[in-house]
């Protein structure tokens, strides 16, 4: 049994999980609405809501997993990427919970995380590949073995989901919009013929930056001449563009490495028009393999995910001290 804390950016998240593979408990506090009103995370804000919520996350966690600290096996926290002041209260909650009852502290990398969702749906057969796309990360990773990562493509600038909330801002949508723009883009046509950088390049990079810039380009035009443009063609046309950009290099990523599954994660994944057109070729191209997309519930940042791959460190024993920092800046090694 693993207590896991996440605390990276705006969700105070506390799981209890068991084997890796089980939850008991996944209590995630959103900061939503907080940041809503500013179009987008603010770190002191963040923090500061990280401070008031997780002590009663850590106890909510454990009466919902009707658990009591003799139960528990080890402690895990995310010490980065991510903001440094919100990775901070996580951290500390943490090493003080661990040293206070004499349990060894696991260090998890966030986006390890992301990726072992997926073994909470079912169990990963290796070598895989896992596309993560979220708000500040957009990459390909090559897994020969667990606990083995590998970046074989990244973004050049712009994650995906950053992407989407600056669209989502030109449209005067809600932050995060990214959900708006899917419900919008199937209910509009690809008529705008956005730009697909890189989609041809000999490599599984990605650049989201240009398509960005011609979005907000061609409305800022429309505006000043007075032409109405379709929101919901707008979104199909940005949508379509981001998809099918993922969907190509990831299907051309999984045909140059041999592997059994592909992992789509990250806070995009919950993307509709993502999960359908992945399905999609995944099935007309590569049928022998298996796509793996977590639910709803475990695309965004939450602590069940942590926990499922702090299970893996706790086999390698991979522990952390109580000089353990936050790592803002924390990424995979690249081939």
């Amino acid at each position: 049994m693993i207590l896991a804390i996440e605390s990276s950016c705006d969700e105070t998240s506390v799981a209890v999980i068991e084997n890796g593979e089980k939850i008991l408990s996944n209590i995630v506090a959103s900061q939503i609405k907080s940041h809503k009103r500013f179009g987008g995370v603010v770190p002191e804000v963040a923090s500061r809501h990280h401070v008031e919520q997780i002590t009663f996350c850590i106890e909510e966690a454990l009466t919902e997993a009707n658990v009591c600290v003799e139960d528990l096996t080890a402690v895990a926290v995310t010490y980065g990427p991510g903001l440094v002041g919100a990775l901070l209260i996580g951290l500390s909650a943490a090493k003080a919970f661990a040293w206070a009852n004499n349990l060894p502290l696991l260090p998890i990398n966030h986006m390890a995380g992301h990726i072992y969702a997926a073994r909470l749906v079912q169990p990963l057969e290796f070598p895989l590949m896992a596309l993560l796309v979220s708000g500040g990360h957009t990459e390909l990773v090559y897994m020969a073995e667990n606990g083995s990562f590998e970046i074989i493509g990244e973004t050049r600038d712009d994650a995906a989901g950053e992407a989407y909330d600056k669209v989502g801002r030109v449209l005067g949508l809600n932050y995060p919009s990214g959900k708006e723009i899917d419900a919008l883009a199937h209910e509009g046509q690809d008529t705008y013929n956005f730009p697909r950088a890189m989609i041809k390049e000999d490599n599984f990079d990605f650049s989201f930056s240009g398509l960005k810039s011609a979005f907000i380009n061609l409305t800022h035009n429309a505006e000043q001449r007075d032409e109405q443009l379709d929101r919901n063609d707008l979104a199909a046309s940005f949508q379509a563009s981001v998809v099918e950009v993922l969907v190509t290099k990831t299907i051309k990523a999984c045909k140059a490495y041999p592997v059994k599954q592909l992992i789509v994660a990250g806070g995009v994944a919950a993307n509709k028009g993502l999960r359908e057109a992945m399905a999609t070729a995944i099935e007309n191209e590569l049928p022998e393999m298996t796509l793996i997309v977590p639910p709803l519930r475990l695309c965004g940042d939450n602590a069940a995910m942590i926990g499922a791959a702090a299970h893996i460190e706790l086999q390698k024993k991979h522990f952390a001290t109580m000089a353990l920092n936050a790592d803002p800046s924390l990424a995979f090694q690249h081939i």
